[in-house]
């Protein structure tokens, strides 16, 4: 187990305990280790007992439960909760806005043991009358459970691509196996997957079947399963796992037909011919393919059926946005906030893994919750900029500052503290019960403050856990044209917001965009990668990204994006 798995785990114990009426001094304690575990940087698979029980905030009691974490990946107290638990009430605790004492109710009181029965008590009206809900929760509890049992069998692309990575080279390593390859939407880049798909090359498929049915994270479902496809589970993953077995000399074949959405493959080409009408006889490489067709070699990562094929008939596929292209991160966090690192280790870091600049954007004051900076908490960050900047020139830090859009669309500070920083993120984290005149309206309204330089998140959605608040897309997006507001990218794998399906748009209309990890701590930044791919699906390019420009050239926008003012 990771040390986010076992944060994971301390976390769901301490709901469990909640939902059962447990005493709130013990219920804390397991919170507490949770976030002592979430902010290590050493992995607790790698520490002795005696290390461990040196951590600070974690006793006795919860070393033993870590160290059966490690050894089980499970604890005494975790184990007798859960046996006390319905599956589907555990599964109830993952509601967005609702908690423990909530679902407990909705358990205890309304008789719920199951998504779909909870589903059911709303639609008959029932929740309404029970302690502490009413019409309006009632609708909002419908909504978010409906949310959950739609994603129930889908994962977040970031939280599978290292063990499908890791599936893929087991399997390449079975003795039977001539090659082997992710498909479909993993390869793809999308950011949900609701079926992982890999294509196999063997000779015997038996023998093949036979092997993959000892790989110990592996389950088939034989029913589902046929001559040709392995059909089943991979132990801890939610999305079903699909492998098309193929010969060598179909591969590639098998592959592209695989790898496109079922809009790509049957997109026209010319008279009557498409990907999947060529698909007829064997192929050296998937560039051969599409050369065969006259078209330019589309990444996997376009194959979604929109504009890609007219784009490689014409020789006008985009040169995608790389890693390289990336010339410093914007939208940090500290330990000013509610980071992890100092301001000196995230510089620092950001430094050494070679970046010219780092933009910190710390909460702002009404996020009291996250540490929000204060007046004197600004002063004090900025001064330390300028100390920093003179040491780690000629790498530098740029102050901003991610300031909540208040319910009426206002940023969180005075004009003057406003006007002290290089760049402000706007950003949307309270308040999300709105409707897409309220949200958009409210968006807008920062959007046109002239002190907003990016707008982050658009849609605060948490993939698989919570829908975004609705918005007019396009207002949003024309409004940032109108105001050179860039639109961030979260790369965070748990937003991915805003959604890449409305990147083109925005080129359309000139915006920039800027991916952005949102990184509360230093390894925090790695999840660049994860906005990365998802912007190489909606077509960008270096020169449309914001963070891809140079030192001087970002140092320029700012400044004149200040006079503007």
């Amino acid at each position: 187990m990771n040390n986010s798995e076992i944060k994971n785990s301390l976390k769901l114990a301490a709901q469990l305990m909640e939902l059962h009426g447990e005493n709130p001094f013990k219920t804390r304690s397991y919170v507490s280790a949770a976030d002592v575990v979430g902010g290590l940087d050493a992995e607790l698979s790698t520490l002795s007992t005696d290390e461990i029980l040196a951590i600070d905030g974690i006793g006795k009691g919860m070393a033993t439960n870590i160290s059966g974490l490690l050894e089980r990946g499970s604890f005494d107290n975790l184990d007798k909760y859960m046996e006390m638990t319905p599956a589907g009430v555990v599964e109830m605790l993952g509601i967005s806005g609702f908690g423990p004492k909530k679902v407990a109710v909705l358990w205890q009181e309304g008789g719920a043991e199951t998504l779909e029965q909870l589903m059911e008590l709303c639609l008959q009206g029932k929740v309404a009358s029970l302690k502490g809900f009413a019409e309006k929760s009632q609708e909002t509890l419908k909504a978010a459970v409906a949310f959950l049992i739609s994603n129930q069998y889908k994962e977040k692309y970031g939280n599978i691509d290292q063990a499908i990575a890791n599936l893929v080279s087991a399997i390449e390593g079975l003795k039977e196996v001539q090659s082997c390859s992710e498909s479909g939407q993993m390869r793809r880049r999308m950011e949900v997957i609701d079926l992982v798909e890999i294509v196999v090359a063997a000779e015997d498929f038996d023998a093949l079947r036979t092997s993959l049915n000892a790989l110990q994270v592996l389950s088939e479902e034989e029913k589902k399963s046929g001559p040709t496809t392995w059909y089943g589970r991979h132990v801890g993953i939610k999305a079903p796992l699909k492998l098309h077995l193929t010969s060598l000399d179909k591969f590639v074949q098998r592959l592209v037909e695989t790898t496109g959405s079922v809009r790509h493959i049957n997109m026209p080409i010319a008279d009557q011919v498409t990907i999947k009408s060529s698909l007829i006889r064997p192929f050296e490489s998937e560039e051969e393919l599409y050369q065969s067709l006259g078209m330019k070699y589309i990444v996997p990562e376009l194959r979604e059926g929109l504009k890609e094929i007219e784009w490689a008939k014409n020789d006008q596929i985009p040169a995608l946005i790389e890693m390289s292209d990336l010339k410093g991160i914007l939208h940090n966090h500290s330990t000013y906030s509610d980071g992890k690192h100092t301001l000196r280790q995230m510089a620092e870091h950001c430094r050494q893994l070679g970046y010219e600049y780092l933009g910190i954007s710390d909460h702002s004051q009404t996020a009291v919750y996250a540490g929000g900076l204060q007046d004197a908490d600004v002063a004090r960050q900025q001064e330390e900029i300028k100390q920093l900047n003179e040491e780690l020139a000629p790498f530098k830090i740029f102050s901003g500052i991610e300031s909540d859009i208040l319910a009426d669309g206002s940023l969180d500070y005075s004009e003057e503290i406003l006007s002290s920083f290089d760049f402000i993120v706007a950003s949307v984290h309270s308040g999300l019960n709105m409707d897409v005149k309220k949200a958009t309206d409210r968006l807008l309204k920062a959007i046109y403050n002239p002190h907003t330089t990016i707008l982050g998140h658009m849609t605060g959605r948490l993939l698989v856990q919570r829908e975004g608040y609705p918005v007019d897309h396009k207002a949003i997006i024309e409004a940032c044209a109108e105001t050179r507001v860039v639109i961030e990218i979260n790369a965070s794998p748990y937003r991915l917001d805003m959604d890449w399906r409305w990147i083109d748009y925005a080129l359309e209309k000139g915006v920039k965009l800027s991916i952005n990890p949102d990184a509360h701590r230093m390894d925090g930044y790695q999840d660049m990668y994860y906005g990365l791919q998802v912007a190489r699906k909606g077509g960008l390019t270096a020169k449309d990204n914001l963070n891809s420009m140079s030192l001087p050239e970002i140092t320029a926008f700012f400044e004149q994006k200040k006079k503007k003012k």
